[in-house]
């Protein structure tokens, strides 16, 4: 089940996936957990906060200021270019000067 479900047969794919799904409420009801929430039809503000440490935001205003745009801007620009780089590279860690390398490491 951790797999993934994939595969050519459109059909097919789409029982494999609810096939999954039903089993994971059953997982979540037999240990008594809520579902996560959905959030297909959710909206999203445009807005979220990141603490980032004295450091880090030092650096970053820093560099956006080098580049002639707002903390904002920089910030947005970064996040884009990490996404589109995620996008091509998904799992696979970046180890270029620019880049920071991944792990899976939740605890901040």
């Amino acid at each position: 089940m951790f797999g993934g479900v994939h595969g050519d047969n459109e059909t097919k794919v789409y029982k494999e996936l609810c096939q999954s799904v039903e089993e994971w409420i059953e997982i979540y009801q037999k240990d008594g957990e809520p579902l996560p929430a959905a959030t297909a039809r959710k909206e999203y503000s445009g807005k979220f906060v990141v603490r980032v440490g004295k450091d880090l935001h030092k650096t970053l205003s820093v560099e956006a200021l080098r580049h002639g745009e707002s903390l904002n801007s920089y910030c947005i620009n970064l996040l884009r270019v990490e996404r589109a780089l995620y996008g091509k590279n998904k799992g696979m860690q970046r180890n270029s000067g620019k880049g920071r390398k991944r792990t899976s490491s939740r605890n901040h």
